[in-house]
């Protein structure tokens, strides 16, 4: 079971899952055993304050073992807490991708949790969810840019990080309260668990489900509404999950809720949960461009889906959202990296010639400036045969 403890808690015996709170730059670089009271010395010394341990990971210490490892970085604007203030995105990405590393092994610890019907510590998924929403302050390209590189075989433990994200976002463009984006995104990456409780023929099945598997399906969001109700979650977060299935015209499920009846924190997910699932790359299709994504949200508003949450979403992420792939008129193929005033003249990295058909130097293209080159149409990876992520490891993300 993974819980959070202070610092002062922390004795020797006991395996280290992460560090929720610190002063100063010092990260543990993996997780690790305490097997003495020195190592609980220095994280005091360099500013832990609270951190998450794994109790069935506990052990006796005359065991030999490798004890947890704090890391010294040096001091410099992207280590320090910032708070409402945009860094550079190339700063940020380091952050940013190491948060969403632990958010895909938060989310399988979670779904362990569920499936074992054990319960967890419910304040280290806040506290991750709230870093998120930190993340998003400091830069909102970066965790945007990190929801567009992904694992096929990860759609489970990525789609509600992603969702969360999206939600972050989403409630900080609508101008919501800080409380209020963070509650947002932390409904957004729980509002999948029940998931584990599906068959995996049934959640992986690459057809179309029949009547009886889709009920079945349907069962998730009861799995995992039962579940929370058992933790320390509260009402109007759980009411929120309960809702992402249920559409305006009352055709949606479990409860067949509609209209004003389903809570906006309900639609807002609803909407960021279809988004995410139609432009998810699975084991067995291609991820569908963003604009395709948004012509089948709107298709469903205003019957469906709330017509003016739908339109701020789009306008939120942007016609070609951050990370997605375009064509280019030269025939190149680049990643949007961030918005511009225009949403037609994003920043953009160009990486490939579709002409030649080969990788490029990579170089940044500020649309909004070079006005010899314009986007022709958004694109999909797999329709060059590219591998984006291994672009996105070695030529935008670092660290």
């Amino acid at each position: 079971m993974i819980k959070k403890i202070t610092i002062d808690q922390l004795v020797p015996g006991m395996f280290v899952h992460q560090i929720l709170e610190q002063k100063g730059a010092l990260t543990v670089t993996s997780q690790g055993r305490v097997t003495s009271g020195d190592v609980v010395k220095t994280l005091k010394k360099r500013g832990v304050k609270t951190l998450a341990i794994d109790t069935d990971k506990a052990f006796n210490v005359e065991q030999p073992s490798s004890s947890a490892t704090v890391e010294k970085h040096q001091n410099s604007p992207s280590d320090q807490p910032v708070k409402s203030k945009k860094i550079s995105l190339e700063n940020e990405l380091v952050r940013a991708a190491k948060l969403h590393e632990q958010g895909k092994e938060l989310q399988k610890l979670l779904l362990a949790n569920v499936q074992k019907e054990t319960p967890f510590d419910a304040s280290i998924p806040k506290a991750f969810s709230n870093k998120l929403v930190e993340s998003v302050d400091r830069n909102p390209d970066a965790l945007l840019c990190l929801t567009k590189i992904r694992e096929k075989d990860d759609y489970l433990l990525e789609h509600s990080l992603n969702v969360a994200i999206l939600l972050a976002n989403f409630g900080k463009y609508l101008g919501m309260s800080e409380e209020e984006v963070q509650d947002l995104s932390y409904a957004g990456f729980l509002h999948d668990l029940g998931k584990i409780k599906i068959p995996d023929e049934i959640l992986h099945k690459p057809g179309r489900l029949t009547e009886s598997e889709m009920e079945i399906m349907k069962g998730h969001v009861k799995h995992g509404v039962d579940y929370l109700k058992s933790t320390e979650i509260a009402q109007p977060l759980i009411q929120a999950i309960s809702e992402h299935h249920e559409r305006l015209d009352g055709l949606g499920y479990p409860a067949g809720t509609k209209g004003e009846d389903i809570s906006q924190a309900g639609r807002m997910l609803a909407i960021a949960d279809m988004y995410d699932a139609l432009t998810a790359d699975r084991v067995y299709k291609a991820g569908m461009p963003s604009q395709k994504a948004f012509s089948i949200l709107m298709s469903d508003a205003p019957t469906r889906l709330d017509q003016s949450l739908v339109q701020q979403f789009i306008k939120c992420l942007g016609v070609y959202p951050v990370g997605s792939l375009v064509l280019l008129s030269n025939d190149k193929l680049a990643m949007v990296l961030e918005q511009r005033d225009s949403p037609f003249t994003p920043l953009v990295k160009v990486f490939y010639s579709v002409r030649s058909n080969h990788y490029l130097t990579p170089k940044d293209v500020d649309l909004s400036s070079d006005k010899t080159i314009s986007i022709n149409k958004a694109v999909i990876a797999s329709d060059y045969k590219i591998d984006v992520n291994a672009f996105f490891e070695r030529s935008v993300s670092i660290g």
